[in-house]
């Protein structure tokens, strides 16, 4: 059976009126194959971390071209981890981006350690040398940073570090919304301290939960893996294996954030389908971008310029300045009226009551986020959303701007 998911927060899905086409906001997909490969570990007799988690890291870690991929539980966890490894004193200074999800600063508070936010480019979504400058020189030099390649587009890395004062190795990549997207002709994955991805149930490898970090330091992989199961210096597959011994230790503090054996076979089987995904996945930009492009009042996503990368549309956010400004909320209810489902990624933390007070805020504001918030709009994006789903999307924002505009109904 095929889950999807039909109410996002904000939306509310109504009934297709006569002759229009419902569109869920996200379709988790998980592939007959996939099925296939959870019962048969099902029926194996062994669920937890084992051979199919080995197998998926391998294959993953090539898929990327990373060294080493370590199976998580979620890219939060990731994140925490990835942080942990680096021993930094309690309460050291870690940069994030305020346009991200939530889980993402909370790693880094739960890693122990001070979150400082940086604000945006309102074109881009993602910081910028001269906001990431502002954010180090309010708090004096941070000691790590989180970069996050927002909705699957691409950040640029070292420009980032090196306007932080950070080390790459110091540097841990959120990229949730990047597999498949690459920085020049590198996929996302490899050449940083380390990164994280994300299997949950709207992401481009979708396994419902579950996350991987990469990694091509040695050390630092054996320390994830170790980290991820209580610290343990063997965990339980290993221990169990013939001729395997039941002695362990524990030399440094863990998590509980390990891979099934049952998501690591849905990982192998989804990872297969993952190309002709990403293919599909452009040919809706493409369609979205060819419809879209000189609406008044939206704005399509940003991309990289040629030879730049490669945008992994793992999100379509629009921009909307309706009016002069519009109400971004109305087109929601709008687009939800015609069943047509939206999201918004995200609400800055900043603006979340908890990390108002949990994170450090420049002075000066983070106003390129204020901005960018109040015009966001995800539109669906999923490989099987279908040419007539996307015309149907196209049909009501078109009708939507052009009310907007000139006050008239016209479709």
């Amino acid at each position: 059976m095929t889950t999807r998911i039909t109410a996002v927060p904000r939306v509310v899905t109504m009934p297709a009126p006569a002759g229009e086409i419902a569109v869920p906001f996200a379709d988790c997909h998980i592939t007959a194959d996939a099925q296939a490969a959870a019962l048969r570990v099902l029926q194996s007799g062994w669920v937890t971390t084992g051979r199919e988690a080995v197998a998926f890291e391998a294959e993953f870690a090539t898929a990327v071209g990373a060294t080493h991929a370590v199976a998580v539980s979620s890219c939060t966890q990731g994140i925490e981890l990835a942080l942990r490894s680096l021993g930094l004193p309690p309460g050291s200074l870690v940069l994030s981006s305020t346009m991200t999800f939530c889980g993402a600063v909370h790693a880094i508070v739960h890693a122990g350690l001070q979150p400082v936010l940086v604000d945006v480019d309102p074109a881009t979504g993602m910081p910028t040398p001269a906001t990431v400058r502002t954010a180090a020189q309010a708090y004096g030099r941070p000691a790590a940073m989180v970069v996050v390649h927002w909705a699957g587009d691409v950040a640029d890395v070292p420009a980032l570090a090196e306007a932080a004062g950070v080390p790459l190795d110091r540097v841990v990549v959120d990229a949730a919304h990047a597999l498949g997207t690459y920085a020049g002709v590198v996929p996302v994955g490899s050449g940083c301290g380390a990164t994280c991805f994300s299997f949950y149930a709207t992401k481009n490898l979708p396994l419902g939960e579950g996350g991987m970090i990469t990694t091509d330091d040695d050390a630092r992989a054996d320390w994830l893996r170790r980290a991820r199961l209580h610290g343990m210096t063997a965990d339980a597959w290993r221990r169990y294996l013939p001729g395997g011994s039941w002695r362990y230790n524990v030399a440094d503090a863990g998590l509980k954030a390990n891979m099934t054996d049952v998501q690591a076979a849905m990982g192998r089987a989804q990872l297969a389908h993952f190309p002709a995904w990403q293919r599909r996945r452009a040919q809706i930009a493409a369609r979205y971008d060819e419809q879209l492009a000189g609406l008044p009042g939206v704005r399509l996503p940003h991309r990289p310029a040629p030879g730049d990368g490669t945008h992994a549309w793992h999100l379509y956010p629009v921009r909307l300045r309706l009016n002069g400004g519009g109400d971004r909320d109305k087109v929601i209810a709008a687009l939800s009226e015609r069943a047509i489902g939206t999201s918004v990624h995200f609400v800055p933390v900043h603006r979340l009551a908890y990390f108002s007070q949990a994170a450090l805020i420049p002075s000066t504001g983070l106003t390129g986020a204020d901005a960018l918030f109040d015009q966001l709009l995800s539109l669906p994006m999923y490989p099987r959303l279908t040419d007539a789903q996307v015309d149907a999307v196209c049909r009501a924002v078109t009708g939507i701007a052009h009310r907007g505009i000139s006050g008239k109904g016209t479709e």
